[in-house]
């Protein structure tokens, strides 16, 4: 069990940015949103309920079956299930989860074996809410080109859409744990930054997740099981140059109540060049070196979870 050392953080931070994907007016508050917090929520979405519904019955189905059965679907390599190891570097959580390629069959054959003729039925869920994220997702960048005034209005987008994009979802659940005391914070996943372009955040009412202002401060996020809450990746930092700010956050266990959180994460093809847009440097200096998608990927799964894994791309200013 690890727990967080220093205050308590307990009160719900109210100035969240919201934002009305129904409201083409919206854009210039999303750019701003990237740029204060890298982290927003977004209502009036399009993603049927139903489907939102479906998965989390099913994700709560196997989250409540024994541990022995649980693990015939891992050990994680990196897909498949895990329980309180993250990653392979030493960090730990109070967290069991589901890692799921977007882009291959195979991760259901893990789950063939336990669920028999269900691991059709969960396939198909899963894959119906990963295109319905990633459109949402992609929509949200197009938005985002359009106020940049980036010519290519898919330049984030097609990443996604690219039959290659490295992408990834994940299914987290945090149980409760009744000798947690409340005076303490049980961290259910430690601080980080997520390297891919854009990830697509759906839990359910419990709270727990927290990210940090540019102040160092932590502060806590009201849960909201109809929104959906997007953070800002490493390589969308990147590809504005830092204009657009990779939000680092983390998510505090409890002693009553299990959290279930479902996450898209949006990433580029292995092969593809990472490098902030000439258009958004204007005559600037870029601030960090080009690179590819592997690259920065092998690095960063070589690194802690509370490690600045773009430092090692970043430019240094000649002194």
């Amino acid at each position: 069990m690890v727990l967080l050392s220093g205050k308590n953080c307990t009160t719900f931070f109210p100035g969240v940015p919201l934002i009305d994907l129904s409201n083409p007016d919206s854009k210039t508050q999303l750019v701003k949103a990237c740029e204060d917090f890298g982290f927003f929520k977004v209502i009036n979405h399009v993603i049927p309920t139903e489907l939102i519904s479906e998965l989390e019955s099913e994700a709560e189905k196997f989250f409540s079956l024994p541990i022995s059965d649980k693990e015939k679907a891992g050990p994680p390599d990196p897909f498949g299930y895990g329980s309180k190891n993250i990653g392979r570097n030493g960090d730990v959580g109070w967290v069991e989860y589901l890692l799921l390629t977007t882009n291959s069959e195979s991760n259901y054959q893990k789950f063939a074996s336990l669920f028999g003729e269900a691991a059709e039925n969960f396939r198909c869920i899963v894959n119906d809410y990963v295109s319905a994220v990633r459109t949402m997702a992609c929509e949200i960048l197009e938005m985002l080109a359009d106020e940049l005034k980036i010519q290519q209005r898919n330049c984030f987008s097609k990443l996604l859409k690219d039959e290659q994009s490295d992408s990834v979802f994940r299914l987290n659940h945090y149980p409760p744990c009744p000798e947690f005391q409340e005076s303490k914070n049980l961290i259910g996943f430690g601080e980080h930054t997520d390297p891919q372009i854009i990830s697509v955040l759906r839990s359910n009412n419990t709270s727990g997740l927290q990210i940090s202002l540019k102040d160092g401060n932590w502060i806590s996020i009201p849960p909201d099981q109809k929104s959906f809450f997007i953070n800002v990746g490493d390589s969308l930092q990147v590809m504005t140059n830092g204009r657009f700010k990779s939000v680092k956050h983390r998510v505090v266990a409890n002693s009553s109540k299990s959290r279930l959180s479902m996450i898209y994460f949006g990433g580029p093809p292995l092969s593809e060049k990472i490098a902030p847009l000439p258009s958004l440097i204007k005559g600037e200096d870029s601030l960090y070196k080009e690179f590819t998608w592997f690259e920065y990927k092998k690095s960063a799964f070589k690194s802690r979870l509370a490690d600045n894994r773009l430092g090692l791309f970043e430019k240094i200013a000649a002194s």
